[in-house]
């Protein structure tokens, strides 16, 4: 009675089988849940007389910017 081998007898297939792509599973979305008065790390290009604007004063610089920007969403609220 023939049985198949327990390793491959070709090299290279048996490297090919090692190697193969495993199968992907979508992942289910990520609904993201926002937290009131929570930073949230961000990239953002500003102007280089911006970002001196701000520094002058010192530490704190990014702070002041955030304020700046909740002092516009006052000013012009969208609803």
């Amino acid at each position: 009675m023939a049985s198949t081998p327990r390793r491959p007898a070709n090299p290279m297939d048996a490297a090919e089988a090692l190697f193969k792509p495993a199968k992907k599973t979508a992942a289910a979305p990520v609904e993201k849940c926002a937290v009131p008065e929570v930073k949230e790390l961000v990239s953002i290009k500003l102007d280089s007389a911006v970002i001196e604007y701000f520094q002058e004063d010192g530490p704190g610089w990014q702070d002041r910017i955030n304020d700046a920007l909740r002092g516009v969403m006052a000013a012009n609220p969208k609803n």
